[in-house]
């Protein structure tokens, strides 16, 4: 799916956890430090900020070297899930994969002993989306899309010695870096084009982009040693040379929901204004500005009252609707969600997925309708108060479920296990 440029954080109505109090996110504290009010006003898509010593010894917990080797040479990968460049360029996957062998027969698989040779002659090893690939990191994706309000992904740089990756460009997404290994010289220089759009790459300004990181002094010249954290808004330039040793670090990319996002929801909902789907003039020459004066000032006027009829729930419909399969919630494990819920009774404990984003409502006919990424859920009125408790992120008790008899609540709780929308809690 293309992420739209989607606007301020749109949280799902009556989901805790995408509304989390400031003082209570723990991975972005991690990140940044106890004061992420400070964070939020001074550095949140404004200002880059480096934290010295977020992790004591790199993040271990999240990924090292040795994971790293577990991902290239035992996890089976394919691409994209690997890229690997040199010299500011990405080498052709056909260089590094090849088929999986014997009951494999798959023509794009990664071979070690590939990596291992290009990476010895000076290539950088990307691990795109290790949010869908390693544990840990897919773990800390689910929590920081739920602290920020902005889908998460991850990817990580393994550098060898005195390389560099990729020459001085911008991302059109937020970053975090956390140097998980050796050390990396990083220089950021001020944008070139400030908060661009995902549809504004760093290649349409190749030039002004090489003039800045030649011609101008960097905004930050440092070295980060493990367990540094570097956060960079959108659009800031940096590149990055590993020193000395192998150098891996991991880059969280956050993809901010911006205010165009408003304006493209605000576009499609205005179609609904027939004045507006007119046809231009038979001849018309769409070059000729004289031959558009009278329809656009019709538009002009046609849309300013267009506007005035859309309404907060519309947008946030719309925008929703674009943001919410931007992220996946925590993984489920098919086989044990089964047979929990087979095996469902009066006093098992469940509690929401993490990071599900979700929106209860009544619908029109009297019954209540749980709105998900990918589908809508219809449910019976009288399930809405135990439905409600359910969703709130807090453990619930199977029987301890308001306004339902014991009974209704097995039958409530096993659809909902089934949907994976609830999970179990385990001691």
């Amino acid at each position: 799916m293309a992420h739209a440029d989607l606007g301020e954080p749109v949280a799902g109505t009556g989901d805790p956890a995408f509304s989390v109090p400031a003082g209570a996110r723990p991975t972005l504290r991690r990140l940044v430090g106890p004061d992420v009010e400070g964070f939020a006003a001074r550095h949140w898509g404004r200002e880059p900020l480096v934290r010295a010593g977020a992790g004591a010894t790199g993040f271990p917990d999240l990924l090292d070297l040795d994971g790293v080797d577990e991902l290239l040479s035992r996890r089976g990968l394919r691409t994209p899930f690997l890229r690997l460049a040199r010299d500011g360029a990405v080498l052709d996957s056909g260089s590094f994969t090849g088929g999986g062998g014997v009951g494999a027969e798959i023509g794009d698989q990664v071979r070690d002993d590939q990596v291992a040779a290009l990476f010895g002659d000076g290539s950088t090893i990307v691990l795109q989306g290790l949010h869908r690939t390693w544990p840990a990191v897919a773990d800390l994706a689910v929590s920081l899309t739920g602290e920020l309000g902005h889908p998460v992904q991850a990817n990580a740089y393994i550098t060898p010695p005195s390389s560099q990756g990729f020459s001085a460009h911008y991302d059109v997404h937020d970053v975090f870096v956390l140097q998980l290994a050796g050390r990396k010289h990083w220089r950021v220089h001020a944008p070139v084009h400030e908060a661009p759009l995902r549809s504004q790459p760093w290649a349409e300004r190749a030039e002004a982009v090489a003039a800045r990181a030649r011609d101008d002094a960097p905004a930050i010249d440092r070295v980060l040693e493990p367990g540094d954290v570097l956060y960079l808004p959108r659009g800031w330039l940096h590149s990055a040379t590993a020193l000395g040793d192998v150098s891996a670090h991991l880059t969280i990319g956050v993809h901010v929901v911006t205010r165009y996002a408003l304006v493209e929801a605000l576009a499609a909902l205005v179609a609904s204004d027939e004045r507006l789907r007119t046809s231009l003039p038979l001849g018309v020459d769409v070059a000729e500005p004289a031959d558009l004066t009278a329809d656009l000032d019709a538009v002009r006027t046609a849309l300013a009252e267009a506007l005035t009829r859309v309404t907060p729930d519309d947008v946030a419909r719309h925008v929703r609707a674009r943001v919410w399969p931007g992220g996946r919630p925590e993984p489920v494990g098919p086989i044990a969600a089964a047979r929990f819920a087979h095996e469902l009774t009066p006093g098992d404990t469940v509690r929401r997925r993490h990071g599900l984003r979700h929106r209860v409502q009544d619908t029109e006919d009297g019954r209540v309708a749980l709105e998900l990424a990918d589908r809508r859920i219809t449910l019976p009125a009288t399930t809405a108060a135990a439905l409600r408790a359910v969703l709130d992120g807090q453990p619930r008790r199977v029987g301890a479920l308001p306004e339902l008899s014991e009974a209704d609540q097995l039958v409530l709780v096993r659809r909902l296990l089934r949907e994976g929308v609830l999970v179990a809690c385990t001691p």
